[in-house]
């Protein structure tokens, strides 16, 4: 008969751990594809990014500074190795474009051609993207990190391999109020 109670107590615990695990599975590949989808859509930008640069090349083309910026920051987003990084190069590319975009308001031309009307808006639709991304992917990464920090998951989430994902935070930047003047 005791021998009939530890059995019990020990399956319960054995599918308990089960459960548990499985849930940790579960929590971390959400992360994983709430990474993938902004993987994605960066990737995007990063390919409409050439042809705005081009277009806005061939009214301003003394704005190569800025243009080289928008390019190098590109790059920087293309060639981060880690999530981090990643994260990193995002956030000076955004930078970039907003300057990319304050230049073009000086030429009516430009801003009047089609082309860049419709990559203007490509790239604006692909930005909204990201940035509800980067939401659901926080959101994602405070639920796993809460299931990984709190009873009964930390007692194992250590043991199983689980580690703390970092959250997308925002620029240093775009923690600063803009200095309006008229």
């Amino acid at each position: 008969m005791v021998f009939l109670v530890i059995a019990a107590l020990v399956a319960v615990l054995v599918v308990a751990v089960i459960v548990m695990y499985n849930n940790l599975v579960k929590l971390r590949n959400r992360v994983d594809n709430a990474w993938s989808q902004i993987d994605v859509q960066m990737q995007r930008r990063l390919d409409l990014v050439p042809n705005l640069v081009e277009t806005v090349k061939g009214y301003a083309s003394h704005e190569s500074k800025t243009l080289e910026g928008v390019t190098a920051a590109r790059a920087a987003v293309a060639s981060a190795g880690n999530a981090h990084d990643k994260m990193a190069a995002d956030n000076a590319l955004t930078g970039t474009l907003k300057s990319l975009f304050a230049v073009t308001e000086a030429y009516p031309d430009l801003k009047a051609n089609a082309n860049f009307q419709q990559l203007a808006s490509e790239l604006s639709a692909t930005e909204d993207k990201i940035s509800y991304m980067r939401q659901s992917y926080n959101d994602t990464v405070m639920k796993y990190n809460t299931a990984i920090q709190s009873f009964p998951g930390v007692l194992f989430a250590g043991m199983f391999g689980f580690k703390e994902r970092e959250s997308f935070d925002a620029s240093l930047d775009a923690r600063v109020a803009p200095d309006v003047k008229f």
